[in-house]
């Protein structure tokens, strides 16, 4: 049987709170999951002010952005979006400069 994999998506701004999880979608593999939890987290991180520098535009991130999270079987599929907006934001910084 084919492992399923499940996106879903919790909102930092109401840490803890089930009730504002969404269900974003199911996918055949773990990359198709990552790359949903990714598009997701680009999305938010593109409406930020690039010149307010990594460390606000991260901060920003965790106290308002989505935080998708993926749900399987597959103990080896894993995706941390708190780790992928950090790294977002710096490479966004770098490309924004002095």
């Amino acid at each position: 049987m084919a492992k399923r994999y499940t996106v879903y998506v919790d909102d930092n701004f109401h840490y803890m709170d089930e009730s504002e999880r969404y269900k974003h979608g199911e996918f055949d593999d773990c990359r198709s999951a990552v790359a949903a939890c990714k598009r997701i987290v680009d999305e938010f991180l593109s409406t930020c002010d690039v010149s307010a520098g990594t460390g606000e535009m991260y901060k920003h991130y965790i106290n308002f952005g989505e935080d998708p999270w993926i749900s399987s079987d597959d103990s080896d599929c894993k995706f941390s979006a708190w780790d992928y907006a950090k790294e977002r934001c710096r490479e966004l910084a770098k490309k924004e400069g002095p």
